[in-house]
């Protein structure tokens, strides 16, 4: 048990740091997004004459919002779940079904990390460029450098990486309880991650 406790709890720390930093960088992806959605349909509509990069900036902060927002919702249990049948099976017949749920999901996410690095970032759209968005170094002295597709692409290698953490996290977790000392570990109801509230 002192074994599965040692690797639990900096793991449960590193989770909970890397995911309120992410949460942080969501919000502030979010918030973006909705100005530059905003602004193209006042751009379009009043103005007259949006600017074509508004659309693709808005999905490159959709994409990572995403991919940093879904293991945290997975770390508190925010996914859409049928629970029916865990609640009324007995709780070491449920706890069990939950392992082996979870093992499952592990699997599906090591699988998802792979096509996530070789099939989008390390491949021939992920080596593409943006047709729109451009860094504008040209402000610094520098030129314009147009964004990478990888850099979008990458979002979802981050999302499954730390999806694949906090599954780890949770299959600990339910080993533990499963052993009776399921009173030794913190409540994950999102309490301890700082942000912006």
């Amino acid at each position: 048990m002192a074994v599965l406790l040692g690797v639990l709890w900096p793991l449960e720390k590193v989770n909970t740091l890397v995911l309120s930093v992410g949460r942080i960088i969501a919000i502030l992806a979010l918030a973006i997004m909705v100005m530059l959605i905003l602004g193209q349909v006042f751009w379009r509509y009043v103005l007259d004459a949006a600017p074509n990069w508004t659309e693709e900036a808005a999905r490159f902060g959709m994409l990572w919002m995403t991919g940093l927002m879904a293991p945290m919702a997975y770390r508190m249990g925010g996914f859409v779940a049928i629970d029916m049948l865990e609640r009324a099976l007995p709780r070491f017949v449920a706890g069990t079904l939950t392992l082996i749920l979870l093992t499952i999901s592990l699997l599906v996410l090591v699988l998802a990390w792979d096509k996530g690095l070789n099939n989008h970032v390390d491949s021939l759209s992920g080596r593409g460029a943006s047709a729109s968005l451009r860094l504008p170094l040209d402000w610094f002295g520098g030129e314009r450098v147009k964004f990478k597709n990888a850099w979008q692409y990458a979002s979802l290698l981050v999302g499954i990486t730390l999806l694949i953490s906090v599954n780890i996290e949770l299959i600990l977790r339910q080993i533990i309880t499963l052993l009776g000392s399921g009173d030794r570990l913190h409540h994950l109801d999102g309490s301890d991650m700082v942000g912006a509230d």
